[in-house]
């Protein structure tokens, strides 16, 4: 470690070489390399912690650009976890990064989180929050939480020196339909910044034990008003009684088939002049969308069902493929025998595979 790199953060009262020694020494497991985890990876690197995590499947799209500020032009259709190392390590060769090119699931949670120290969850869906909340407890790991909402954004640390999980807050995960998606609802490029800043500042008090961490308090920041306001939340014992993982964190039914067809078919399919059902927003399929391609937000599905040949087979589109599984499940409850796929993984992967 270069002393000089870190004098203006060493030479702080109550910091000292002490918490850099700290950083070095710490192992930090960030899950998500989107909005908030670029952030948190971007400072976290830069301020010197000594092992850092990267858990993340996707890639890296267009429309991320205006707030996933780690990534260029030139790295759409790209990993994000090979993008987001390579810039990393250009910003601090000192830093061991550790990739995992995979999601955080079941099969997989406990094993990754057991090497590290922290945990920061920065990912965008209430299962991995679950699932991360509920490894945690039973490793008995700290993890620091980001969520974004329209204009505004949330942070606290839960299971800290025996402080609330994230299921004394959120007790129970809420369905599908009742939460809103940023596909459809939109993010100001700016707030993930700010709330995984403040997720990065979290981490450095939990390893370094400078301030007061927020443990049991929820921060809620209002970018619209510039403004913030804590609600305070006790532990709940029974929310530290998970001895196993549940068998399945998804929304829908594990035991549920989904009729799917790889992207990389989609070629494929347009030769075949195949139904191609899009069904992202009208921003999204202005900006690309396959020729021929019948467009359908799926908000307004099964109003403009009218547009959609059922005698045909049926292939849904999507940005990553999540919202081409919810069309699927609304068309079949009327078209039961009707012939429907999802394509897995939807543009994200098609453009990947064509790059």
């Amino acid at each position: 470690m270069n002393p000089n790199r870190y004098t203006r953060q060493t030479i702080l009262k109550g910091f000292g070489s002490e918490g850099q020694q700290k950083l070095a020494d710490a192992k930090v497991l960030v899950i998500g390399a989107g909005g908030l985890g670029v952030p948190v990876l971007t400072y976290l690197n830069a301020m010197g912690v000594g092992k850092i995590g990267i858990v993340d499947n996707d890639t890296v799209s267009i429309t991320n650009l205006h707030r996933q500020v780690l990534y260029g032009q030139g790295d759409v259709g790209q990993s994000k976890v090979v993008a987001a190392l390579e810039k990393l390590k250009g910003q601090n060769s000192d830093t061991e990064l550790v990739v995992y090119h995979t999601f955080l699931e079941v099969k997989n949670a406990l094993e990754i989180i057991q090497a590290y120290d922290i945990v920061v969850d920065a990912s965008d869906n209430f299962p991995t929050r679950y699932l991360v909340n509920d490894a945690c407890v039973m490793l008995q790991k700290p993890f620091v939480y980001g969520a974004l909402h329209g204009y505004e954004g949330q942070v606290s640390v839960f299971n800290h020196a025996g402080g609330p999980t994230y299921r004394c807050l959120f007790p129970r995960m809420p369905k599908e339909n009742e939460v809103p998606n940023c596909n459809e609802h939109g993010v100001l490029g700016i707030i993930p910044g700010i709330i995984g800043n403040l997720q990065a500042l979290e981490t450095i008090k939990v390893i370094t034990g400078i301030g007061e961490v927020l443990s049991g308090k929820l921060l809620i920041f209002d970018g619209l008003q510039q403004s913030f306001r804590k609600i305070k939340f006790k532990l709940q014992p029974k929310s530290l009684q998970i001895q196993k993982l549940q068998d399945y964190y998804e929304w829908n039914d594990p035991c549920e088939i989904i009729p799917t067809v790889e992207a990389d078919a989609i070629q494929k399919l347009l030769a075949e002049e195949a139904q191609i059902v899009d069904v992202r927003t009208d921003e999204e399929y202005e900006n690309y969308h396959l020729p021929n391609s019948i467009h359908i937000p799926l908000n307004d599905l099964v109003a403009n069902e009218g547009s959609i040949d059922f005698s045909r087979p049926v292939y849904l589109l999507c940005q990553s493929g999540k919202r081409s599984e919810m069309a699927l499940r609304q068309l079949r409850e009327k078209h039961p025998e009707s012939s429907l796929f999802s394509i897995l993984g939807g543009l994200n992967q098609y453009l990947a595979a064509c790059s």
